[in-house]
């Protein structure tokens, strides 16, 4: 059965996403969608003309109509952040933008699950939940999934152990206001806190400093802008990560932003904790054991999220 996958945006974070699914086989029919139709036809030719040293895939460019029948629909357009500019300062334009697409993309591809991936994601996925009629299911922003492959690239590197060994993660907005449960926090079961003093080998780990690591995922992000002008490579795995998951059907825990509906005392906003991913987009939501503190950080990004969108105009 074909997996068919339309693409919203074709600049640096949408064509990755296009390029890393067509490596990896992720989907069988791509389609790439931008008002400048010239960049998304040069887009889906280079990575066309790659193909054949890839799994069997048909990407090309083409309109809103041609999402008829996707399977999943990703939004990566809108304006890019600057240098010195946050995620929030984006919020009214994205929103704008976004507002000219719900109408056109859902009317041809009503049954897709939508992946909000453009930023400030977490109000742009509220705005999708508010105005698009699509069942919350099917909503599904990439949330902190970026931030928690970030924190733990980290600690990976940190305690030079492998990546997969490390689990952790990261709550709430994408941005500022985002907080590591570091009571969830651990290496192969170890809490995190804890495993300094359980290593037999050869190296000399110093205890874990917890501001050091999460002021590290907030600006990582800003490092890569200023230095190379655009963060797109980790995005677009990670993107493709919540793609495999929806399409290989099997319940995944991922840090995505959702539409909260009571938990942790918090609803009516978009943020990350812990949900399954699977066929159909959300199909369940883990209520993670925080403690107070922890809980507390969550609705105070509950709060910041909530204050922007109090001035937005969906």
């Amino acid at each position: 059965m074909g997996k068919k996958v339309t693409i919203i945006g074709a600049g640096s974070v949408g064509s990755t996403i296009a390029y890393t699914m067509a490596v990896n086989g992720i989907a069988s029919e791509i389609v790439m969608v931008d008002i400048n139709v010239e960049k998304a036809l040069g887009e889906a030719l280079d990575i066309r003309q790659g193909t054949p040293f890839c799994p069997p895939v048909n990407i090309y460019a083409g309109s809103y109509e041609d999402a008829k029948h996707s399977d999943i629909v990703i939004l990566t357009s809108g304006m890019a952040r600057k240098p010195g500019m946050t995620r929030l300062d984006l919020a009214q334009t994205n929103v704008n933008i976004t507002k000219q697409i719900i109408p056109e993309i859902t009317k041809v591809a009503p049954d897709a699950v939508y992946v909000i991936v453009a930023n400030p994601v977490d109000i742009l996925t509220y705005q999708f939940h508010k105005t698009s009629g699509l069942p919350a299911n099917r909503i599904v922003g990439s949330g902190t999934i970026l931030d928690t492959a970030r924190l733990r690239a980290r600690l990976a590197e940190y305690y030079k152990i492998n990546q997969t060994n490390v689990h952790a993660y990261v709550f709430g907005e994408h941005g500022d206001s985002s907080f590591v449960p570091w009571s969830l926090a651990n290496i192969s079961t170890i809490p995190i806190d804890e495993y300094h003093e359980c290593i037999s080998r050869d190296i000399i780990v110093p205890p874990l400093v917890h501001d050091e690591v999460e002021t590290y995922i907030r600006k990582s992000g800003g490092k890569v802008i200023e230095r190379k002008g655009a963060t797109f490579y980790a995005i677009a795995v990670s993107v493709c990560h919540i793609c495999k998951c929806v399409f290989n059907g099997l319940d995944t825990t991922l840090t995505v932003s959702t539409l909260a509906d009571g938990e942790y005392g918090i609803s009516d906003v978009c943020l990350s904790t812990l949900a399954t991913v699977g066929e159909g987009g959300i199909t369940g939501r883990i209520s993670a054991p925080l403690t107070p503190t922890e809980t507390e950080s969550l609705r105070k990004s509950a709060d910041a999220l909530k204050s922007v969108i109090a001035q937005l105009k969906f």
